[in-house]
Order: C-alpha cells, then sequence, then structure tokens
C-alpha cells in the first residue's frame, strides 16, 4: 500500500526542512542511542546538544534535525516516542534514587517484564536514572516463591544452590512457608545474604527486620522491600529497608513529553 505521505509530499521532492526538538516538561534525558539509530535508519541528520542522564529543563530545545518532508514526518512519530518512553523512565528513576537519598538501593527489575521490543530500552533508562536493575550484582541466585514452592522449602532451596559458595543468595518472604519471622530464621540458618520481603505490607518488613534483630544478625544480612512500593513513601521505607524494589511507578511513569517543531526549509 502506497504511503499517503508520497503523495501529500509530492511537490516537496528534493526539498529539506530544520526542525527542533523540544522538552515540554523537566526531566532527565534517555534513549539517546536509539534515537541516533532511528535518525541514521530514516536518512534524518540529527545533532543533539545533550547526553543521555543530563538533566532536561521545561521548554528546552536539545537537538535539530534536517530531513525531507516525510522524513520529518516519520520523526515526528519514531524519534519522539524513542524519546519519551526512556526520558520519562529516567526521571522517576531519577526521582526515586533523590528521595532514597543514600539511605537505600533503589532497584528496578521490572524490565524483564517488559516486550522484547522495548526491554533492553527500559533497562537502559533505569541505569541511565540511577538506579539498579538487580538486587545484588552478579554473580547473584535469586530463590523466588517457585523455586522454594518445587524444591519443598526455603532451607531445601538454600540447600540446593550451596554448591555455589561465592553466589550472593537472596530469598523472596512471602508468608507461604510459615511466618515471616520464620521464613527469616529459616533462610538466615540457610545462609542467606539478603532477605527480600516481597509482600508490600509494612507489618511483613517489621516482622523480618525484629527477627534479625533478635538473631543478632542484622547487620550482616541485608533487607529489601517490594509490593507496591510508591515513590511518596521512598523516604520512610529507605529508613528501614536496605533495598526497595519499585517496579510499576518507574517502568510505567508518564511519558517525558517532546514536540517537534519545523523551523523553516533548509537552503
Amino acid at each position: 500500500m502506497r504511503d499517503i505521505r508520497d503523495i501529500i509530499f509530492h511537490a516537496l521532492e528534493g526539498k529539506r526542512f530544520r526542525a527542533v526538538l523540544t522538552a515540554e516538561r523537566a526531566g532527565v534525558l534517555s534513549g539517546v542511542d536509539s534515537v541516533r539509530i532511528r535518525a541514521e535508519e530514516l536518512g534524518i541528520a540529527l545533532e543533539l546538544c545533550k547526553e543521555e542522564g543530563e538533566e532536561l529543563s521545561h521548554g528546552e530545545r536539545i537537538g535539530t534535525l534536517v530531513a525531507g518532508p516525510k522524513q520529518i514526518a516519520l520523526a515526528e512519530e519514531q524519534l519522539i516516542g524513542e524519546l519519551a518512553k526512556a526520558s520519562g523512565i529516567a526521571t522517576a528513576a531519577r526521582t526515586a534514587v533523590l528521595l532514597a537519598d543514600g539511605r537505600a538501593r533503589i532497584v528496578s527489575g521490572s524490565w524483564k517484564k517488559m516486550p522484547p521490543q522495548i526491554k533492553e530500552l527500559v533497562r537502559r533508562a533505569v541505569l541511565t536514572g540511577g538506579a539498579a536493575v538487580r538486587i545484588a550484582e552478579p554473580p547473584m541466585i535469586y530463590l523466588d516463591k517457585n523455586y522454594i514452592r518445587m524444591l519443598g522449602s526455603i532451607q531445601e532451596a538454600l540447600r540446593a544452590c550451596a554448591v555455589f559458595s561465592d553466589d550472593t543468595k537472596v530469598v523472596q518472604l512471602r508468608g507461604e512457608d510459615g511466618t515471616v519471622a520464620q521464613e527469616t530464621r529459616a533462610a538466615v540458618l540457610g545462609g542467606a545474604d539478603i532477605l527480600m520481603v516481597d509482600t508490600g505490607v509494612r507489618e511483613d518488613l517489621e516482622c523480618c527486620l525484629s527477627e534479625l534483630a533478635a538473631m543478632g544478625c542484622r547487620e550482616r544480612i541485608k533487607v529489601a522491600f517490594a509490593g507496591n512500593v510508591k515513590l511518596t513513601d521512598i523516604p520512610e521505607l529507605s529508613r528501614r529497608a536496605d533495598i526497595l524494589c519499585i517496579g510499576k511507578e518507574i517502568v510505567d511513569a508518564p511519558l517525558l513529553d517532546w514536540k517537534l517543531d519545523v523551523l523553516g526549509e533548509e537552503c
């Protein structure tokens, strides 16, 4: 099927136009590598005056592009899409990190659940914003509820990965294998390094912390908390947990809006 833009712009064949990209709200720039690749594929000459991770002001012009009329129309659809989603995520991640103020590690692992087409863009945006994409750096073993269910218990799950002596062992606590206090004790005795209280219930977090304190090992065991954590919860929770795992508030952050304005024909 013929693209109707070929008909609409027929009289402009051979002409090139200059346009500018402007951020419509303040935030953090992300998606730079993707947008440069896409611009090259479309035959657009793109110049950006900002780099990945730099702060943006409301109404700030961050780039110019020169292209034919059809390419300009495509740029409004495709280049802005690359920047809007990535910059929105990076902005939310940066906000979360600032709210934690160094007290807790901010992690957003939900990029793994994104469609393959945008998974890497989302992952990069989270990192650009200053958040982590994993609870701990590799080598790491994450024993989630399904590992524990299949292996029979927290103790058996930890026993199964004992051969990986140098790996950080993370155990998900959900109150399924006993109370959260019982799960905490079982995980510590089994050799866990990080406990993930993945219920979103503050009382469960406090229960885990109290059990660790009673066992005298709070200082050496890190505690992560997840489950519908909002950005507004971060100042308080970062004083209790060592790691805050935030999914939707970051990866589903609103788009950072952009606009593309044609300035005129390029001479």
